[in-house]
């Protein structure tokens, strides 16, 4: 087993493209998922936990509705194949795990159920219970509710959200190319990337925003945002190719991130959500401050984008990108107002008894 071993990752989580599962006519590629199985049979017996988020509803809900586009020509053509392929997708895992002697057990997720912090603790103990259970949860958005304001886009981030519920320490992207490259791979001298420590500013501009099949809504930026979540939660994330039969049990070229010391589990949650609804610009002076583990200050605040509520989730901006995600303890405009203002100055300003920060330590994720 080449990828994320049982023996020292217990849970793992694999994510399948739409590509990989679903031929160019709309067809379930049988034999390729069969392989699927059996690789995740194999690791099951040597106590692996295994839970698959599979792509692919759409693609098959289209050929059955025959809808234009592979059901992407509208939304609302998007919600109706999901909606009919979502069952036929269910069906599919289901006998294949069946025939290898494992259970399939169906969780369709929104994007709220993992950003509202009580429906994610519920879909983390579900996820878990099933895990515990010996079953093979088998998790895709829930495309036939989703829109676009509020849908995760691709299930790259969604598998990264989901091993940050399960406690998973890997997670393998099953895709159609084999890892990162340097550039987009097809033009000439690209050069494979097989191993990330960190993800900076070059890494980021490797990414190509393709998707080599047409089926899914993913590309390498969405994999290194999902890799970026993973390891912000202490996973292990790996970009594989799913060209092959048994990837799982196949060796084969791929690129991993590595994981950092795992974050606090609210603090792994804060790092990767994925609706903020505001940002706070700070000065370099902040952006030290906050690099030292201290609070967020209006002092050292410049700019407020956005409209918040108290307790909302807002991105920490500096002068060089993103710093931080936390939950602000101020509304946007009574922010606006303490805008590099003293702290011994803000109860003159507002007129009542001020919080210590804009956004404290405890609630604040660096990233």
């Amino acid at each position: 087993m080449s990828l994320f071993p049982p023996a020292t990752c217990p849970r793992l989580i694999v994510k399948i493209g739409s590509a990989l599962l679903v031929d160019p006519d709309g067809g379930v590629r049988r034999a390729w998922l069969e392989g699927i199985a059996a690789d995740i049979a194999a690791r099951a017996g040597a106590g692996q936990q295994v839970a698959v988020v599979s792509s692919g509803a759409i693609a098959l809900g289209a050929r059955r509705l025959g809808l234009p586009k592979g059901g992407r020509a509208s939304l609302e053509d998007a919600q109706a194949a999901a909606a009919a392929g979502q069952i036929a997708l269910a069906g599919v895992w289901a006998e294949v795990l069946g025939h290898v002697g494992l259970t399939a057990a169906q969780m369709l997720v929104t994007l709220g159920d993992l950003e509202e912090r009580r429906r994610y603790l519920n879909a983390a103990a579900t996820l878990g219970r099933l895990l515990q259970l010996g079953v093979v949860p088998v998790i895709n958005e829930n495309d036939s509710v989703a829109t676009e304001e509020i849908r995760f886009g691709d299930n790259d981030r969604l598998a990264a959200r989901i091993a940050q519920a399960a406690g998973a320490a890997g997670v393998v992207l099953l895709s159609d190319i084999d890892g990162l490259y340097d550039r987009n791979p097809a033009l000439p001298g690209a050069v494979h990337v097989p191993r990330v420590e960190r993800i900076d500013g070059a890494i980021e501009g490797m990414a190509d925003r393709g998707s080599a099949s047409g089926m899914g809504s993913g590309g390498m930026v969405s994999k290194i945002a999902a890799a970026r979540i993973a390891n912000a939660a202490g996973a292990g994330l790996a970009i594989a190719s799913g060209r092959i039969e048994r990837p799982l049990s196949t060796p084969a070229r791929h690129t991993l991130f590595v994981a950092a010391q795992s974050a606090p589990a609210r603090k792994a949650w804060l790092a990767g959500g994925l609706t903020a609804k505001g940002a706070i610009h700070v000065d370099a002076g902040a952006a030290r401050a906050l690099a030292d583990g201290r609070s967020l200050l209006a002092a050292g605040a410049t700019r407020i984008d956005g409209r918040f509520a108290r307790g909302d989730l807002v991105t920490i901006e500096g002068p060089d990108g993103t710093l931080a995600r936390g939950l602000s303890e101020y509304d946007s405009d009574d922010a606006l107002l303490l805008l590099g203002r003293r702290s011994e100055d803000h109860a003159a300003i507002l007129g009542y008894a001020p919080r210590s920060a804009l956004v404290h330590r405890n609630h604040m994720a660096l990233l």
